[in-house]
């Protein structure tokens, strides 16, 4: 009713205003804006949208078909077909591999399943997944608090799902206006203790009104209280669904122009492009390297007379060449392709071009209708001369009757070179465009990987957790680790033809088969899926040097002694005495014996399920916060901190010098800085035993809790100081992501200098 001046401070932005549209901000914080009543709008800008409407516009000009947001089916029986398959890649919301799991055990048969694993899978409500899934295949009994609830609970199988349910239920049981309920929503979601007791109250006294038992309104509502964990706002899930079915739609029936589209927008992402790629072939589409007579900027689509479509390269996904050397190409083409070197040379001049990205097109095969390879780069600079000396020749205007430049022009001849690897060759493709384009080291294999392999890397995301597979590929990063026993074991990165594998080798079987692992070597991989973590790997069991000429696939004999650990738990040196490492059978190093620390990492780690979810915080936690440490820092790499203990409290056990790699302090303020910079990264979290050995398994059990609710790429481990020796806890199957939340929530627990970048 007036300018908004007269209610918020505004200010304009100073920070990139000039690209932005953005040119007033208010100087209040969203929450003061929502008390006053202002209206809040969250807009997400989702390059999904860009991909659907290239998409379309391909669709359209190749078959005559309109489609948009308004028209693309929601109710296609092959796309849900589709999506019970796995075949998820580049859907939206859909393609990570643990979603991909639950969808091929859902087999979704219409918009509302997947609605409801949109909103079912975040941290909170993973847990609900499994038994969402058996009651909708009818494996586990739909139960309801009150037969009232069932018409609004009867869509989600009796589980409260969406934050609009319990709007409903309470104005259905409870008697609550739309305005009363929405506020309900509010204060569950905030678990404002206060206001959540008002409500309470409110609630059970209005149930009562309606003929509704007391104790069981009650229930209802701590069912509710415990729903603020996870409760999603069903409207947002449904934008969510409606645009992932429509991708999945046009992935369905418009595989190459969807596809297209996705690479299109993809090229500047390496691991994305590899991973498309990868997929559009595994569905039967040619992917065809780049090519200076045919390729654009962008990935396009190539019709060829008697095959089917396929997709031509991106010069823009090539590194080193950038929008101006392509545009010139393409000019330069318009009329008609280039016939030959000569003709290109003369017809482009290639000083504009650049001597940087001539060379990356020809390593990628860009020009391979011109010659091979290595002859062209070791006559490049007779290309970029002749090509340089025509051009100057036509400014100077040094043209005959006939056209051509006065006097003899040089034709180019290139050098006979001698045969380079096809290795480097494709080294080259990888190097530039992030994967093999031409041909796949593997290709030799491809008899025997199809007769022996069970699995692709594209479809481990489907398999059960702890089922046998047979995979293969070709060793690309492998590293040994020191177990507690002090044995040793390893990771191993193979790569595949749709991708990478990470293996886990654990110290029986690096023992009798780690001679066989070398950089480049293909192995034949038996082995079990550890598909609990964020990216399944392989747990192996046996290693072998493939033989094409063996034919003998089956799995070898079960080992019935599992070395496969969940966590790994290292010793480290006695503080107060270096050198002496204390063992689980060596009590005489520890005054305590192995009862509190075997009990701490027991009492978190043993449970025959997957961990708990985090319990909640009690009243006294203050009275075991981490103790205060005081601390000196000082620049370290790449300007971090190093820690440097200058002194501590008497009765605590400190280290008095940088030791197992605990480099670096990671303030919460300068923790997104860091992971900005690094693509992953191990995060360790230092805790102190106070001696209350419950209170500190449930801080464990917190900070565990905290990491693994957002997943990532990066690693975390614990160092537990408890007495005069300290442990090394490391989780080699479980992942986290390093951001200034996560940082933030854990110094709440144990403090700021406990948390550090190893």
């Amino acid at each position: 009713d007036k300018p908004i001046v007269n209610y918020l401070p505004l200010h304009r932005p100073t920070s990139g205003s000039e690209d932005s549209p953005v040119k007033t901000v208010t100087q209040f914080e969203m929450s003061i804006l929502d008390y006053l009543g202002m209206l809040k709008v969250d807009f997400l800008g989702l390059a999904t949208l860009t991909i659907m409407q290239q998409a379309c516009r391909l669709i359209e000009a190749r078959h005559h078909i309109t489609l948009n947001l308004s028209n693309i089916p929601l109710d296609d029986g092959d796309t849900f077909q589709m999506l019970g398959q796995g075949r998820t890649a580049g859907v939206f919301q859909l393609e990570g591999n643990g979603m991909t799991r639950y969808l091929v055990q859902m087999k979704p048969k219409n918009l509302a399943h997947i609605i409801a694993m949109v909103a079912l899978y975040r941290p909170g409500p993973l847990d609900f997944i499994p038994s969402y899934i058996k009651r909708m295949h009818g494996e586990e009994e739909v139960t309801y608090r009150h037969p009232a609830l069932e018409p609004i609970f009867k869509e989600t199988y009796g589980i409260p799902i969406y934050q609009e349910q319990i709007m409903f239920a309470a104005m259905d049981l409870a008697g609550y206006t739309a305005s009363e309920a929405d506020n309900l929503r509010k204060v569950i979601s905030k678990k404002k203790a206060e206001e959540l007791l008002k409500h309470r109250e409110k609630f059970i006294k209005g149930a009562v009104t309606k003929g509704i038992d007391e104790n069981i309104a009650g229930d209802i509502f701590s069912d509710w209280e415990n729903f603020a964990r996870y409760g999603f706002n069903k409207s947002h899930a449904a934008d969510y669904g409606l645009i992932a079915v429509e991708t999945a739609y046009l992935k369905t029936h418009y595989t190459v122009e969807y596809m297209t589209a996705l690479l299109s927008a993809s090229k500047n992402e390496i691991e994305k492009v590899a991973y498309y790629v990868a997929d559009a072939r595994s569905l039967g589409i040619d992917v065809l390297p780049p090519d200076v007579n045919s390729s654009g900027w962008d990935f396009t689509i190539e019709d060829r007379p008697q095959k089917n479509p396929a997709i031509r390269f991106g010069m823009g996904a090539i590194k080193n060449v950038g929008m101006g050397p392509v545009d010139i190409i393409m000019q330069a083409r318009a009329e008609k392709p280039f016939r030959d070197l000569n003709e290109f040379s003369k017809r482009i001049d290639l000083r504009q071009v650049g001597r940087r990205a001539l060379e990356s097109l020809i390593k990628v095969g860009a020009l391979d209708n011109f010659g091979d390879r290595k002859s062209l780069l070791d006559s490049i600079d007779r290309i970029l001369s002749i090509s340089s000396s025509h051009h100057r020749a036509l400014q100077a205007g040094q043209l005959s009757f006939f056209g051509s430049i006065e006097g003899v022009e040089e034709e180019l001849v290139l050098n006979q070179s001698m045969s380079i690897d096809q290795r480097e060759l494709l080294e080259w493709e990888r190097e530039l465009i992030g994967l093999y384009v031409s041909d796949h080291p593997l290709s030799p294999y491809m008899n025997t990987l199809q007769k022996r392999v069970t699995h692709f890397s594209a479809q481990l995301g489907e398999v059960e957790n702890k089922d046998k597979v047979i995979v293969a590929g070709m060793v690309t990063h492998f590293r040994t680790h020191l177990t507690k026993t002090n044995k040793m074991m390893a990771f191993v990165t193979l790569e595949d033809l749709q991708g990478n594998i990470e293996l886990v080798v654990f110290p029986r079987t690096w023992d009798q088969f780690g001679k066989l692992v070398d950089q480049n070597r293909v192995l034949l991989v038996y082995g079990k899926v550890d598909a609990e973590g964020n990216e399944p790997k392989v747990l192996v069991d046996s290693l072998s040097v493939i033989d094409p000429d063996e034919e003998s696939y089956d799995f070898p004999e079960e080992d019935e002694h599992d070395d496969s650990p969940d966590l790994i738990v290292n010793p480290v040196e006695d503080i107060d005495h270096p050198g002496t490492k204390r063992t689980e059978n060596d009590p005489e190093n520890d005054p305590a014996g192995d009862d509190r620390t075997t009990g701490i990492i027991g009492g978190l780690f043993t449970q025959e399920d997957d961990f708990p979810p985090m319990p909640p915080e009690p009243d006294d936690w203050h009275l075991f916060s981490p103790p205060v440490n005081s601390t000196e820092t000082k620049p370290g790499i790449h300007g971090q901190a190093q820690m440097v203990i200058e002194s501590a409290p008497e009765s605590v056990a400190m280290i008095k010098e940088p030791r197992m790699g605990l480099n670096f302090i990671l303030p919460p303020q300068q923790a997104e800085a860091v992971a900005m910079e690094q693509a992953s990264r191990m995060l360790q979290v230092v805790i102190q035993t106070t001696g209350m050995k419950d209170k500190d398994i449930l801080r464990m059990k917190r900070v565990h809790g905290i990491l693994r609710s957002c997943p990532g790429r990066d690693r975390f481990s614990f160092m537990l100081y408890e007495g005069n020796h300290q442990y090394l806890v490391e989780f080699p199957n479980e992942t986290t992501r390093i951001s200034d939340d996560i940082v933030q929530k854990l110094t709440q627990l144990v403090g700021e200098n406990n948390i550090q970048l190893v």
